[in-house]
């Protein structure tokens, strides 16, 4: 993090709705000009956070504090903040130009600032040329720009994002996400974004916060949350496809770190991590699989296998890989890439692993052929 003063703290906050959803005894501390995304499940707690740090939910107990300043009581118009929400929320009526400045029309700004923060804002959205065009001549990427814009007009170095793309179609949302991040680090800006998609999370977030069940799961920066998940649900609501988590008694005893009880133990494996083996019998370690199906991508294979007793796991394999349904084989890994998670509660533990790396004929594309077939 830093070691200035954080711009964002909330200490010990509740908010609990009839039938116990909300957040529970949340403390965050959010650095100044950080992009910070909430990321979690619906129902976590995440919109509700950010509606907190707006003003639009009242704290049962607890205090939030902007820029040294508790604005616990504090109403929303006066936080120093903007919000880019889920639905674009322009007039239709108004021109593009005209939906920016609105706001600063309302609290009788100059009109001269006004313009000069117009062209600002035309300009870092891409929008220039597009001023006098409605909402409904605009795509919907060019609409998500124009309530970006309306938020840079007013100034704040507080930004709150509720999932602002979800209505955008995927190659929008790509390119739209660039211009947020972009836009950001540009104005120097904290932006505080809620979003279900890790992907959005793992491409934006210099912090991201998982949740799960009104509580704060994991804080790190998305490589930590990859490749040293904090929990189990962190390791399996991270990443696309996400960590195989297998019980550890599924597994050959040899591989079980020393001096824990397998059935009470879960194995994690990333799909890169997996290597997947038609030579049975040849690695003592190995876990018996029946492949059920893939799915070629392009520049990877996903390769879906069933294990007895688990819920199955994926490989993730580079270039074209043919194998079929039914096929079986013997999944292994090297040593360093495996997790353990306590089986009960979930946490991560760190163990002395024992020797697990050995010599497996993989499964694999070949850089001179098209295909690999077994």
């Amino acid at each position: 993090m830093t070691n200035q003063s954080p711009f964002i703290r909330i200490n010990a906050v509740s908010r609990v709705f009839n039938g116990g959803n909300g957040v529970h005894d949340l403390s965050l501390d959010i650095p100044r000009g950080s992009f910070v995304v909430l990321l979690g499940p619906s129902g976590c707690g995440k919109s509700t956070t950010l509606r907190l740090i707006a003003g639009l939910e009242t704290a049962d107990q607890g205090s939030i504090a902007i820029d040294g300043k508790d604005v616990t009581s504090t109403p929303p118009s006066k936080r120093g903040l903007s919000m880019v929400f889920q639905s674009y929320a322009l007039f239709p009526h108004l021109s593009v130009a005209e939906n920016i400045v609105f706001g600063l029309k309302v609290r009788k700004t100059k009109k001269n600032e006004i313009n000069t923060r117009l062209t600002d804002a035309l300009r870092v959205t891409g929008l220039e040329g597009y001023q006098d065009r409605k909402p409904a001549q605009l795509s919907g990427g060019q609409r998500q720009r124009v309530a970006l814009a309306r938020a840079i007009v007013a100034g704040h170095s507080l930004c709150l994002m509720d999932e602002p793309l979800s209505n955008l179609d995927a190659k929008l949302r790509h390119a739209v996400r660039k211009d947020i991040r972009d836009l950001q680090q540009r104005l120097g800006i904290t932006v505080v974004y809620v979003t279900h998609d890790q992907t959005e999370a793992m491409s934006m977030a210099d912090i991201v916060i998982l949740m799960k069940d009104g509580r704060i799961e994991q804080v790190g920066n998305p490589a930590d949350l990859y490749l040293k998940p904090a929990t189990a649900f962190a390791a399996g609501f991270v990443g696309s496809p996400p960590m195989a988590l297998i019980p550890a008694n599924a597994l050959p005893a040899s591989v079980i770190p020393d001096g824990l009880d397998a059935n009470h133990l879960t194995f994690g494996i990333r799909p890169e991590d997996l290597i997947l083996s038609t030579k049975l019998g040849q690695q003592p370690w190995g876990i018996p699989a029946t492949v059920t199906g893939s799915e070629f991508l392009g520049a990877e294979t996903f390769v879906f296998v069933a294990i007895p007793g688990t819920d199955g796991a994926t490989a993730r394999l580079p270039g074209r890989v043919e194998i079929s349904p039914g096929t079986e084989v013997s999944l292994s890994w090297a040593g360093a890439a495996a997790h353990w998670f306590d089986g009960e509660h979930g946490h991560r533990l760190t163990p002395t692993v024992p020797g697990t790396s050995a010599h497996v004929t993989k499964i694999t594309s070949q850089p001179d052929t098209a295909t690999s077939t077994l």
